[in-house]
């Protein structure tokens, strides 16, 4: 893999990012920039450290993870956008606190699930020449940079969700994951 098409496939790591980071920040009211910094980063770190994992761990690991990655990050999706989903319907109006998705298991679950392909970009660049370290930092800071475009959209979209904001923001973290299944399976 040539260095000047790592950024075309940093682009495409990052899409899950930059739509979950449009899911969950359309839910919350008020996101401040050390959330958004917070989110950034630790999507970022993911998408960096998982290419090079998927590289250290070769062959023998791409085969045996590869025929359920998918439903992993399903799984982690669902899981995050169905509790978001049921606080939405189930809070009164005077209960407006939102699910706080930047920090704790959340921001770790959310970090994980967004960064499983780049674990499998990793395992195929294990089998041809290039400078895994480089690629990495690139896929890293793309990520970085598109997860803060997504929460800054979020944001926007959510002042004009209103009180509907968690429930959309819970559908939509529940999509992505149903469309990386679709992705796969089909």
């Amino acid at each position: 893999m040539d260095l000047l098409f790592v950024p075309v496939v940093a682009l495409a790591l990052s899409i899950d990012c930059y739509a979950v980071a449009v899911g969950a920040s359309v839910s919350m009211t008020n996101v401040s920039r050390r959330q958004i910094l917070r989110t950034s980063f630790s999507f970022g770190l993911f998408q960096f450290a998982m290419p090079i994992l998927g590289w250290l761990a070769g062959r023998g690991f791409a085969e045996s993870i590869a025929g359920f990655d998918h439903w992993v990050a399903f799984g982690l999706l669902f899981a995050i956008g169905a509790r978001m989903t049921w606080k939405a319907l189930r809070r009164k109006d005077d209960d407006a606190k939102a699910t706080d998705t930047t920090k704790g298991l959340a921001l770790l679950t959310l970090s994980i699930a967004t960064s499983i392909d780049a674990l499998g970009v990793g395992l195929s660049a294990a089998f041809v020449e290039i400078k895994i370290v480089t690629a990495s930092v690139i896929i890293g800071a793309v990520a970085f940079v598109v997860t803060a475009a997504g929460f800054y959209l979020g944001r926007k979209l959510g002042h004009a969700l209103g009180k509907w904001a968690e429930l959309v923001g819970g559908l939509l973290l529940i999509g992505i994951g149903v469309r990386i299944v679709l992705d796969h399976l089909l």
